[in-house]
């Protein structure tokens, strides 16, 4: 059995299956609900019901409170209807975005390369291409794992055959130890995909700032490689940091880049330089670098943000006092069921500063 699903105000309409939550049948037909967690805890995806009935699910009742329940609203990650449903979003819908539907695939691991101490370079062949955009991410699903795990997309579109993404071991974490100490080259995974809002807004004026630390290299490179590729004229500024040169992976690649594209330079920065001797870069953290290389001023820029939380705060303050506005920054913040209430009512792009 399945359900209609009208959206307003657009009047888009989605086939809902029987146990399938609202987003999962817009984002698997390509009509575009906001989001962020997935999971019932930011509040993103919150929905008015006009018409019909819906099971809550799993929402948090920080993110959807009790109020709000009594006056008919529900996460879209969590709603799964009863019955056929009229609903209204908070539908901005962007140009640049280009709406390619979820789909799921079954992935053969192709190589593993060991980028840093802490971080792997995992390579999955596709039963068939993925058609996405630069910055979105996948779900990842582990033989054994309960549940799916995210992680960006590192690769350009271009290479739509194979999936490259950059895993950081977490501390006691099931899914990136498994990736780290079992899974092997022949290995099949499970993966669907394409996810993410976190896309270059090619429409818009103004020169590229990205930002990036750990792996949140991963998006940053899959759309700086995208832009080259496309023959994009802006200037392009990759600042990437590491605590020190050992974390400071794929170096080799943007260095070859910025000596093959007059626009693209990279600028990579350490935060426990001090005692390296042989270090020659800049010494501190990354959006310290930004602030240096840009005397203070990001105005008439666009920035892209990629890594830790704390970096990505301090990265926002900076920009901020360097004349750059909300809606000149453009992240991808990815929530965990753990999350507190702090972060249920903020926006998708600020959390705190």
């Amino acid at each position: 059995m399945s359900y209609q699903v009208t959206i307003e105000p657009t009047g888009e309409q989605i086939e809902v299956e029987e146990g399938q939550t609202i987003l999962q049948a817009a984002l698997r037909q390509g009509v575009w609900l906001p989001f962020a967690c997935g999971h019932g805890t930011c509040a993103t995806c919150k929905v008015q019901v006009l018409e019909g009935e819906a099971d809550l699910g799993a929402a948090s009742s920080f993110a959807l409170m009790d109020m709000e329940r009594d006056e008919g609203k529900v996460l879209a990650c969590c709603a799964i209807p009863q019955s056929d449903m009229v609903i209204e979003a908070d539908i901005d819908a962007d140009p640049d975005f280009l709406g390619h539907p979820v789909e799921d695939y079954r992935a053969v691991v192709s190589a593993l390369v060991d980028l840093s101490p802490t971080i792997k370079g995992v390579h999955l062949k596709l039963d068939r291409s993925m058609a996405f955009q630069a910055g979105q991410y996948i779900n990842l699903q582990l033989p054994g794992i309960e549940g799916t795990r995210a992680f960006s997309l590192a690769n350009p579109p271009s290479r739509a055959d194979e999936v490259e993404l950059h895993i950081r071991r977490v501390d006691g974490g099931l899914a990136t130890g498994k990736i780290h100490d079992d899974l092997k080259v022949g290995d099949t995974v499970d993966l669907s995909g394409p996810y993410g809002q976190f896309f270059v807004r090619t429409s818009q004026r103004g020169d590229l700032i990205f930002i990036a630390g750990g792996s949140g290299l991963s998006s940053p490179q899959s759309m700086i490689l995208d832009l080259l590729e496309a023959g994009d004229s802006r200037q392009i500024v990759l600042f990437q940091g590491a605590r020190n040169r050992a974390e400071l992976y794929n170096r080799e690649l943007f260095e070859a880049l910025a000596r093959e594209y007059a626009n693209f330079t990279y600028v990579p920065a350490l935060s426990q330089a001090d005692e390296d001797s042989d270090w020659t870069g800049f010494k501190g953290y990354v959006h310290d670098a930004a602030k240096q290389h840009f005397d203070g001023r990001f105005n008439n820029r666009k920035a892209y943000l990629c890594g830790p939380p704390v970096m990505i705060d301090s990265a926002i303050t900076c920009l901020m006092q360097g004349r750059l506005f909300e809606r000149d920054i453009f992240m991808e913040r990815f929530y965990s069921a753990a999350d507190g209430s702090e972060q249920t009512q903020r926006s998708a792009l600020f959390k705190r500063i």
